[in-house]
């Protein structure tokens, strides 16, 4: 026999009348007599209300603790007291029968149900198949199919084929910490769990497939923050022989915007073409590489104006001096200085303090300020030494009353990340400089191809290493005769941002293995060690690969930003916690030393790591 007639959020007024049977979890019961009280019952349509009119019955929903699973035989009536607010508001149902199911042992519940995303963050993941019953929560989870299904339509539209790749492979420098899986018949020898499928795709477009996409586990050992998860994570991953970056926009300005208008919060997406912004213009124009387009705020240089006004966090030359402190002469400081002007502001000290205190903990470089009032003057902040340059800040800034000027200071990139940390927070803080209601994509391109490391100090890869350098071999052969400098060299390269979010890198690959030696060899590396860390593509590419380029918008912040929520943990089923832990499944546990004995692997120093 059918557990069930109809669902909970199923019954209409056309339904009165009829004989039904519901199953879910009782999620109330407000008892008004010894024979009146309400029900409600719940499940995963919806809910419905059960009215009890005997005393017989209202002793039998007493016994009943709330979560419990039940089955109702009843009668659908129309209720006197309509409630518009739910798609069942008009109805209820008189039971003639409850039947436990599944009985919920514990009178005491870890939180109520319909208000879970107001406890406690590890509660909530403890118990997540609780917090799951909350239709606010599950509503995000039923977003994330709806998404992924909508995905893979359009991908196939557009004759990309689904291709699954191998989870067990080898560990790779991809610039993420592995995840390391022992292999049982190769002792001291270990699979690793893939970053991203990027090896795999590229061997696939040498396979001679066209185009290939999958909804793609990514497994990387990495602290948690608000847009990205610790441990796995799922990307749309996608790869296209005989394509240029072009190609590649095109697919997804056209699989993209449609899929955000319709399930996104905002229901307006930029439309195609999506706005390019070179990555060095992004910098110095925004103070990042992930600008969230809908803010009307911008940088600018104001080094020339304020170097020299006296104030020392500015100066452009710094004082040297002995062991004893005595100044023995000076040196050029190399200070860049970047404003941030909002006009029409009306904070009041307090918010200012705390918005740049604010500015100072996420950029991790103090901030300074000043602003023009209704008189004209530069006041607040830094104005005493503002004020006297203020003919030359208002002709280079375009300052008027009212203005607010934030600024920062320090070297190159420093500076362009406080002011652009400044950007962000004002344009969201003060009325009128963002428009919210809206999905803003853009493209990075032209990332450059190398970078001096910051603990090396010398040429390194700025990002991807298989991705194809601006102008090939030419340019490589170029900097190695020293006629131009390997840190102008840019990469074909993009980055997919969406309202301040990084959704995915992606380039043209570099598929000629001359081409990929010769990259190497600007940092340091030859033929040998690219055969040693990327055999099977170095091999692959030895026998003809098409030119190809892809990219991997990453599924779980496309939904975060779909459903308007700011941790991604709110859009995952079983999400970890920030230190990487599973606390409903106990992950990671120790396991038995017959397990290890059997993996070959002897575990030390675990004791000690744990009282520290």
């Amino acid at each position: 026999m059918q557990s069930r007639t109809h669902t909970c959020g199923e019954l209409r007024i056309g339904d009165t009348g009829k004989q039904v049977q519901l199953s879910g979890w009782l999620e109330n019961l407000r008892v008004v007599s010894a024979n009146l009280g309400f029900a409600v019952l719940r499940d995963f349509y919806g809910t419905t209300q059960i009215v009890v009119e005997n005393e017989d019955m209202m002793n039998q929903f007493k016994t009943i603790t709330k979560e419990s699973t039940i089955t109702v035989k009843g009668i659908v009536r129309e209720r006197s007291s309509k409630n518009p607010k739910q798609p069942t508001g008009e109805i209820e149902v008189v039971p003639d029968s409850v039947t436990v199911l599944g009985r919920c042992r514990y009178a005491n519940l870890p939180f109520e149900i319909n208000h879970s995303r107001e406890a406690d963050e590890q509660a909530r993941l403890k118990y997540r198949y609780l917090d799951l019953r909350n239709p606010e929560v599950k509503k995000n989870i039923i977003l994330r199919c709806q998404v992924v299904a909508a995905l893979r339509q359009s991908m196939t539209e557009h004759g990309f084929m689904e291709i699954t790749t191998p989870i067990l492979t080898a560990s790779s420098p991809e610039g993420a910490r592995d995840y390391l899986v022992p292999a049982r018949k190769h002792p001291g020898e270990f699979y690793a769990l893939p970053q991203a499928p990027q090896q795999f795709k590229q061997l696939l477009m040498t396979a001679g497939f066209d185009r290939y996409f999958q909804i793609a586990p990514c497994f990387r050992d990495e602290d948690a923050r608000g847009d990205r998860s610790p441990g796995e994570f799922y990307q749309l991953d996608m790869e296209m022989a005989f394509a240029t970056q072009e190609d590649v926009f095109e697919v997804l300005e056209d699989v993209l915007p449609p899929i955000f208008a319709k399930y996104g919060t905002y229901n307006r997406a930029s439309s195609a073409p999506f706005m390019r912004i070179p990555y060095l213009e992004a910098m110095e124009k925004y103070g990042s590489d992930k600008p969230d387009l809908r803010i009307d705020l911008t940088v600018q240089d104001v080094t020339a104006v304020l170097m020299d006004c006296g104030f020392g966090p500015f100066a452009s030359t710094i004082e040297k001096k002995d062991e004893n402190g005595e100044v023995i002469g000076t040196e050029e400081s190399k200070v860049v200085i970047k404003a941030v002007v909002v006009s029409g502001f009306e904070g009041t000290r307090k918010f200012i303090d705390k918005t740049l205190a604010d500015v100072e903990v996420q950029a991790g470089s103090k901030p300074y300020w000043f602003r023009m009032d209704e008189n004209g003057e530069l006041v607040g902040g830094i104005s005493k030494f503002a004020a006297p340059l203020k003919d030359k800040l208002v002709e280079t800034l375009g300052l008027k009353p009212g203005d607010f000027v934030g600024v920062a200071a320090g070297k190159k990139t420093a500076a362009q990340k406080t002011a652009g940390v400044l950007v962000k927070t004002l344009g969201a803080a003060v009325p009128g400089h963002m428009d919210k209601e809206q999905y803003a994509f853009c493209w990075i391109v032209d990332f450059p191809m190398y970078e001096i490391g910051e603990e090396s100090g010398e040429l390194e890869f700025c990002h991807n290493p298989f991705s194809m350098p601006s102008g090939g071999l030419d340019t490589l052969l170029a900097a190695e005769r020293g006629e131009i400098d390997p840190l102008s060299i840019t990469a074909d390269q993009y980055d997919l941002v969406c309202n301040g979010v990084e959704l995915s890198s992606g380039a043209v690959r570099n598929h000629d293995p001359e081409i990929m030696v010769k990259a190497f060899e600007m940092v340091r590396l030859g033929e040998e060690d690219v055969k040693k860390k990327f055999p099977a593509m170095y091999n692959a590419f030895c026998y003809g690969a098409p030119p190809h380029a892809g990219i991997a918008p990453g599924v779980d912040r496309m939904v975060m930003l779909l459903a308007g929520e700011d941790s991604i943990r709110e859009i995952i089923a079983f999400p970890m916690n920030k230190n990487a832990q599973d606390v409903m499944m106990g992950a990671p546990s120790e396991v038995t030393a017959h397990q290890l004995e059997e993996l070959h692997i002897q575990v030390t120093g675990v004791e000690e790591e744990k009282s520290e």
